[in-house]
């Protein structure tokens, strides 16, 4: 039998080659349209899924809430943001010379004592701050118990001349003080009124002097009384069960020395009289009128032959406050000739005054004051 022979296909290494490098193609182009297909269907995805998101929205910048402050409330007389330093003058009450006309300055004054001098008469201390006032006097000299309520102020002192207590108290206890007798810039004499009672100063001159002695015009620790911003009515206050109708006061300092006060319902104010007479401004003529009254009774005794007197102005005491046509008994203390008077009601409150001028009638203890 014969045998076919079998031709065995060897393949040539060119082939072999060649083949190799279809597959790698086959490969990459297989690798490049899965690639597309993926990447397409992603691109399709992004795009419609971003038609269907919903619009962005721009967030606007918060605006800022402001609070409103309340305005600060101030009161008509004095400046409560002011740290200008009060300036105190001594005032000549001598009426039997002067009469009840020659006051001048007392209606801006935001505070006032009166205080018994020797020989049955008084004197005024005036408080002046946060008013440029041309006309103030007739000035007199010191006493030295009118201190201890410039000093409760951080009052400058202003006065023309001295008792002798008063020079050394004035000396010892460092009070600022302007003297006329060693100053002569801050005064002047009226020629029209008989001296002693002639000498009259001016609040720009009272500071121009403090300047030139090296005292500081400025304090924080002016303010005395407590004012209140809203009206007070006396009688509509349920605790003052001891309320009394003040229509007209009557404020007896000695046998021949009286201070007394009507009230005027329609201005809210009390007018104030010296001996039954109206007690007037030298310059306008007008009846002075005060929103506050103040009765602390001190007890006096007198120093020397001459009559010269001194008060217990340390302690506690009596007293009544007065406004709107009522009074109230209160009480006042003082812990030093410098601390500040306090004054309170019978039950322990702290007595607050209405906006306004006040007058504190610093009565001898052996009287009592009179109300219709």
């Amino acid at each position: 039998m014969r045998r076919k022979k079998i031709k065995s296909k060897i393949e040539e290494p060119s082939d072999i080659v060649k083949k190799k490098k279809k597959r790698k193609i086959i490969v990459i182009i297989s690798l490049i349209s899965l690639f597309l297909l993926v990447g397409g269907g992603t691109g399709i995805y992004f795009c419609s899924s971003k038609k269907h998101q919903a619009p962005k929205v721009e967030k606007k910048p918060k605006k800022k809430v402001e609070i409103e402050e309340e305005p600060k409330r101030n009161l008509s007389i004095v400046d409560l943001e002011s740290t200008k330093r009060p300036i105190a003058v001594m005032i000549d009450n001598n009426t039997g010379r002067n009469n009840n006309n020659s006051h001048a300055g007392l209606q801006d004054s935001y505070l006032n004592y009166e205080i018994i001098v020797e020989g049955g008469l008084t004197r005024i201390m005036a408080l002046f701050k946060d008013k440029d006032i041309g006309l103030i006097g007739p000035v007199r000299s010191s006493r030295h118990y009118f201190l201890d309520y410039a000093l409760e102020s951080d009052a400058i002192y202003a006065h023309y001349g001295w008792s002798p207590y008063a020079q050394t108290d004035i000396s010892r206890l460092g009070v600022n003080n302007l003297n006329g007798l060693y100053l002569s810039a801050p005064y002047w004499r009226d020629t029209s009124l008989a001296a002693p009672h002639n000498v009259f100063t001016s609040i720009e001159r009272l500071y121009a002097a403090a300047e030139s002695m090296k005292y500081s015009i400025t304090t924080s620790n002016w303010l005395l009384l407590n004012y209140s911003f809203d009206n007070i009515n006396l009688n509509e206050i349920k605790e003052n069960s001891e309320l009394i109708v003040a229509n007209h006061i009557r404020i007896p300092y000695s046998n021949y020395q009286t201070r007394s006060y009507q009230y005027s319902p329609e201005n809210g104010f009390y007018l104030r009289f010296m001996n039954g007479s109206p007690h007037n401004d030298k310059t306008t003529q007008q009846q002075l009128h005060y929103k506050n009254i103040i009765i602390q009774k001190v007890a006096n005794t007198t120093l020397d032959s001459y009559g010269r007197q001194d008060l217990s102005t340390v302690g506690s005491g009596d007293g009544y406050y007065i406004t709107n046509g009522y009074a109230v008994p209160i009480k006042w203390s003082k812990g030093t000739r410098s601390a500040k008077t306090i004054y309170t009601y019978n039950d322990g409150r702290k007595v607050e005054v209405n906006d306004g001028n006040t007058f504190i009638q610093i009565q001898p203890s052996i009287y009592n004051p009179e109300f219709e």
